[in-house]
Formats: C-alpha cells, structure tokens, sequence
C-alpha cells in the first residue's frame, strides 16, 4: 500500500511538471487566472478533480 501512495504521488509530481517544463508562460497565465477565482469557484474546482480522479480510479481499477 505505501508503495502504491509513493508511486502515485511521484506520477503526480511528473505530470505536473510537464507543463510548467513545456509551456512556462501558459503555465504562469493559468494561475494567474485561479487566483481570480472566488473561493466556491475554487472549491467547484477540487471537487471536480476529487470526482475525477475518484471515477478514473474506479474505472481502471
């Protein structure tokens, strides 16, 4: 189990570098744009990756 929470969370840190490694100024513009965002905009934001992420684990599991 701790294996597999490693692994995802170096597969996270991964793909999360991509964009600011590939595309920096389209990175900077994008959290330009969420710190405009109010918090329940926010909150919408995580609970859609929360969803997200939860469906993808039930699908490919």
């Amino acid at each position: 189990m701790t294996d597999s929470l490693v692994l995802a969370l170096a597969l996270m840190l991964v793909i999360e570098g991509i964009m600011p490694l590939a595309a920096p100024a389209a990175w900077r513009d994008t959290f330009r744009r969420l710190i405009q965002l109010k918090d329940g905009q926010l909150r919408f934001v995580g609970l859609a990756s929360i969803l997200a992420g939860i469906i993808l684990i039930m699908v490919f599991r």
